[in-house]
């Protein structure tokens, strides 16, 4: 990231209820920050340094769990779950893997920043709102919500997205915060009755996409399906950031067979190589781009010397 690192230690320590006017990261394509996604400049489970324009994909399953892991400011008396920590941002932004157990109950809040949940299985109460398999929210910062409580017998297991620019806290509350994004949330999003929608680059034009959210630079979240029989031929650039992870099938992409469980980062200007498939797979996908927009993935074919 080189000049574009900002020394965030200052802002956390005055922080109080400022914490909704902190900026966030410029993208390292360009971008200004407006996405708040903070997907720019991470390292990785499997890289503890960030590595510029190379792409990283490994099995979320072999990450090293941390056990006894529960958000800073909720009471002691709320269960402990676990995580493994996919990718994260000196600022605070990350994405992990988080199981919680069945005696999880946690009481209503906000969060100091920004939160997406993605449910892999089991189900989850957010106060009123219930989240069950591929269930999604969208939880901006100073958005009160809760009570939370897992369902039935069986541990919750989700993608737990803090988007910085701030280490996230939890707050005890009753109400908003009176500047929180209110129009921005998405308490609870099943995904199956969402319709299936055309994609936005040549590269995967055979492909189908369900958006989640969309942020307000074009980029955002969503499920990719490859359907079976694809080959992308060529090799591409992408000129944005993006994390993936697959939920079931597989793609290969060059050598590395991205199947069931397995976690994408690519920074902005990685070359990817061709990506094929004979059965298809289900993706979720974050963007901090909108990938509509000219040249922002770039096909080539490698010249023979």
């Amino acid at each position: 990231m080189g000049e574009e690192n900002i020394n965030f230690n200052s802002a956390e320590e005055n922080q109080t209820d400022d914490f909704l006017h902190v900026a966030s990261v410029k993208e390292d394509w360009g971008g200004d920050g407006r996405g708040r996604m903070n997907l720019s400049g991470r390292r990785t489970a499997i890289s503890k340094e960030y590595i510029s324009r190379q792409y990283q994909f490994f099995d979320t399953n072999a990450v090293p769990e941390e056990h006894g892991w529960r958000v800073s400011g909720m009471p002691d008396n709320v269960a402990f779950g676990s995580k493994r920590s996919l990718t994260w941002h000196d600022c605070g932004a990350s994405t992990s893997k988080v199981v919680l157990p069945p005696q999880f109950e946690a009481p209503s809040g906000f969060f100091t920043d920004d939160l997406e949940i993605f449910v892999l299985r089991g189900a989850i109460q957010l106060g009123e709102w219930q989240l069950n398999k591929h269930g999604y929210s969208f939880i901006p910062a100073g958005v009160k919500v809760g009570p939370w409580k897992v369902l039935g017998d069986e541990e919750v297991e989700m993608l737990w997205m803090e988007n910085g620019p701030l280490p996230l806290k939890y707050k005890n509350a009753i109400t908003d915060h009176r500047d929180a994004r209110l129009h921005d949330f998405i308490p609870a999003l099943d995904t199956k009755l969402l319709p299936w929608g055309k994609t936005d680059t040549v590269q995967f034009e055979v492909s189908k996409k369900k958006y989640l959210r969309k942020d307000s630079n074009g980029g955002g979240v969503w499920l990719l399906a490859i359907l079976p029989h694809y080959d992308g031929r060529n090799q591409m650039i992408q000129c944005y950031n993006e994390e993936a992870y697959c939920l079931v099938g597989y793609c290969d992409i060059g050598n590395y067979n991205f199947a069931k469980d397995h976690f994408g980062y690519c920074p902005s200007f990685s070359t990817l190589p061709r990506h094929t498939t004979d059965d298809g797979g289900l993706f979720f996908v974050r963007v901090d781009r909108n990938l509509s927009q000219v040249a922002t993935v770039l096909s080539y074919a490698p010249q023979d010397t």
